[in-house]
């Protein structure tokens, strides 16, 4: 006989098809991260932790949404999930461990809280730029239709995140490629203090899912066997019919966005209404209603996670402080790559610089058959500059993708492929619409690796400069923004040998590569190139002409425009083309100006905050006692880039270029 429930159940809890045993499980699932809650912020309050974000009253969603997934399905938890990590399971100590910034935990102490991924549990960690992360769950899911291995993937957010650009991008492309995504909305009510009525206008969020041509629910977030029941059905179907589904969970934050920021907000009757509908409790009494547990058995869980919680502290507690080493530090910014040399064959044709770069992509992509190219128009097009004509026919529409325009959501994309294993290559249409995906640039490619040891296998290429009367949007060259990133290694070509080159290493190097092509240089520049494959390394500079009165620095279309102006000056000169900024072969340059005494850089991008300001910073710092003159360095005007041929000429620094050279000659 069924036993009276000890307290009211506020939902009605349908168990059809569940069996005992799965109840059971749920229940345990829901407990354990309640539990680790409730002494972690005794642990903060103590000072033993630094900050906390709490779920408290939200652990059906993480536990539903994780127990209807298999363990080698990826999942994008948030803030508030830690019932997700719990529930795959993974070691107690090492969670302790990564909430008190030690070696143990997931970022050798580099990030905080949930700010990590781990592939052995095939869990990848949120930014706190929340957007991004839709993105790179369609990366993952892009990366399983092409394995054709039937899976799924889960992404959280809440519904403060909602409003953010990516989350948008995200959720069309996810739409456009039908991507097998659980797209997950916890909607607790309050992004930090700002409630839902000053976060969106529309009655429910699911109800977007109609503008993204969209399959969406809108769920009782707190009732464990609804969110079960549903997912499992929505999982199993999507497997075998892949498409994204949008999920709005309601449910609500019974604590502080963090536990700094409290809850004085929030009025006393909604948070006395939502204590009624604690997923924890009511499941509880509903199974002892069921006859499945007791108020014996419930204790004595509670004593086995508490006993298992303060045994995996202990171990935390116990283990030593992390130390700083400069080395260990500056050598994981970075996978490691052991570059390769493929030397070039004795065969070559002429090629034009979009010509190799186009031959050296094609090549990377029938030599790595786990590569995919992204970009606006790339596909039947073949591209705004034609570089990828014909690919569509040679790899087929799955590797070679076109985009919405949304850039930022194609970036984080592009991540999520690299996380699932594969080479991604994304097309910039130009280098200037990079701003579109600055933030996933910026914060997810270049951190991911010091962070938590996953790389970012991606290649951005970038069309860039001035000199073809694009005006201020299409004529930028942006390189010093991402010089000042550390974890991104930025490449600038200026001959077709080295671009056909550098990209074959680009593309083979496991680490974030913005590869810049000059469009003034696409058609112009002509040179014998091997037809087969090959590679150069990155972070080595050339020396072009080799002289003693001066050393003459530069890259890109400032390498024509410094041949052009010595073209039979007879100046005798050491002129380097830098190749590769990031890493950057400083040593070339310290060689140089040892030998010749002068120095003058040469750039296309305005004056200040480029790369010649550092190089001259450097070679100061340096090679002071081996200057004869102070260094120069020329540059184009202060001003974004302008459109008429006139004001272009005035703007670029070409001509100015000969008048500072036979001045810091004459010195």
């Amino acid at each position: 006989m069924k036993s009276q429930p000890a307290a009211p159940i506020y939902f009605t809890y349908n168990r059809s098809g569940i069996d005992d045993n799965t109840l059971i499980q749920l229940y345990e699932r829901m407990l354990k991260p309640r539990l680790i809650e409730e002494k972690m912020l005794i642990l903060l309050r103590q000072g033993k932790i630094s900050k906390w974000f709490s779920g408290i009253g939200q652990e059906a969603i993480s536990v539903g949404v994780t127990s209807v997934l298999q363990q080698d399905e990826y999942i994008l938890p948030m803030h508030r999930n830690l019932g997700v990590f719990t529930t795959r399971e993974i070691p107690l100590h090492r969670l302790f461990s990564q909430w008190q910034g030690k070696a143990n935990g997931f970022t050798k102490g580099r990030d905080r809280s949930f700010h990590f991924g781990t592939q052995e549990f095939k869990i990848v960690g949120m930014i706190s730029h929340l957007g991004p992360q839709f993105g790179v769950a369609d990366g993952i899911a892009t990366a399983n239709l092409l394995k054709k291995n039937n899976q799924v993937c889960a992404v959280f957010t809440g519904e403060g995140g909602t409003s953010e650009g990516d989350i948008h991008e995200a959720l069309n492309v996810a739409s456009v490629w039908q991507l097998p995504v659980l797209f997950c909305i916890e909607n607790n009510g309050y992004g930090l203090s700002t409630p839902t009525s000053e976060q969106y206008n529309c009655k429910n969020l699911v109800d977007r899912g109609i503008g993204y041509g969209m399959e969406s629910h809108r769920i009782e977030g707190n009732n464990i066997l609804e969110v079960y029941s549903k997912l499992q059905a929505l999982v199993e179907d999507m497997r075998k019919n892949p498409r994204p589904v949008l999920l709005e969970f309601e449910t609500f934050r019974m604590r502080g966005h963090e536990e700094a920021s409290g809850t004085k907000y929030v009025p006393d009757e909604l948070m006395n209404t939502w204590a009624e509908r604690d997923p924890l409790i009511n499941f509880e009494n509903y199974l002892i209603s069921e006859g499945l547990l007791s108020e014996t058995k419930v204790e004595t869980l509670k004593t086995q996670i508490k006993n298992e919680i303060n045994e995996n502290l202990d171990i935390a507690f116990a283990e030593e402080e992390i130390t700083s080493d400069k080395s260990n530090e500056l050598n994981d910014v970075f996978q490691e790559f052991a570059y390769e040399e493929v030397s070039s064959n004795s065969k070559t044709t002429e090629l034009r610089l979009v010509d190799a770069i186009s031959e050296g992509l094609k090549q990377s992509m029938e030599r790595h058959d786990n590569t995919v190219i992204m970009g606006q128009d790339i596909a039947e097009y073949g591209g705004v500059f034609k570089i990828t004509e014909g690919f569509l026919e040679a790899f087929g529409k799955e590797r070679v993708r076109n985009t919405p325009i949304c850039e930022s959501a194609i970036v984080s994309a592009a991540m999520g492929l690299s996380i699932n294993g594969y080479k991604a290559i994304m097309e910039m249409q130009f280098a200037d619409f990079a701003t579109s995906g600055f933030n996933p640039i910026v914060n997810y490619l270049a951190k991911s690796h010091y962070r938590w040891n996953q790389k970012a296998d991606v290649v951005i290429r970038m069309p860039c400069g001035a000199g073809v009367g694009a005006g201020p949007f299409h004529s930028q060259t942006n390189e010093a923004w991402f010089t000042h990133t550390p974890g991104l290694k930025v490449v600038y070509p200026a001959f077709p040998y080295d671009a056909k080159g550098l990209l074959a290493t680009a593309i083979e190097d496991p680490n974030p590569v913005l590869f810049f092509e000059h469009k003034a240089l696409y058609r112009s520049i002509r040179q014998d190139v091997p037809t087969d494959y090959f590679t150069l390394p990155i972070g080595k500079a050339a020396l072009l002409q080799n002289g003693t009165d001066i050393t003459i620095v530069t890259y890109g279309a400032g390498v024509h425009w410094a041949l052009a102006t010595l073209e039979g000056q007879g100046i005798s000169a050491d002129l380097i083309d830098l190749r590769t900024l990031a890493p950057l072969d400083i040593e070339a340059i310290y060689a140089s100006v040892k030998k010749t005494g002068k120095l003058i850089i040469l750039q296309e991008d305005s004056m200040f905050g480029g790369i010649a300001s550092d190089i001259a910073a450097l070679v100061s710092e340096h090679c002071f006692e081996s200057l004869d003159a102070p260094i120069k360095r020329v540059a184009s005007l202060e001003t974004p880039v302008p459109f008429a041929a006139n004001l272009e000429a005035e703007y670029l620094p070409n001509e100015r270029f000969k008048v500072e050279l036979d001045n810091l000659l004459a010195y």
